[in-house]
């Protein structure tokens, strides 16, 4: 299987937005939800997933968080909305208790 990775979108309850890249989104948003790697997500409490793309290539991955972070906040909304209209924290089912989890990780299945 072809390593992936995966450009994001992650906001809070107000809505402000961060765009990253990960090769783990569970693992990547754990440690927004323990204010742990990014200072910015953990001032402003970025722990919910608004959106996601996933990448084979690290490069292209790289140039899509470059590009989604130079579009205005407006054309960001516009993109979570065409596939997120509710807003919806599409990390939320993660957080489960481990022994509830399934063992087939949605981001893993494939």
């Amino acid at each position: 299987m072809p390593k992936q990775y995966y450009v994001y979108i992650a906001t809070n309850v107000s809505r402000t937005l961060y765009t990253g890249v990960t090769n783990n989104l569970e693992r990547c948003m754990d440690e927004h939800r323990r204010k742990v790697g990014s200072r910015f997500a953990a001032k402003y409490n970025i722990t919910r997933l608004a959106y996601f793309e996933v990448c084979t290539d690290i490069r292209d991955a790289i140039a899509r968080e470059k590009e989604i972070k130079d579009w205005r906040r407006e054309k960001k909304i516009a993109l979570i909305e065409s596939v997120n209209p509710t807003w919806q924290d599409l990390s939320a089912d993660w957080y489960t208790c481990h022994s509830e989890r399934s063992e087939e990780s949605p981001l893993r299945a494939g």
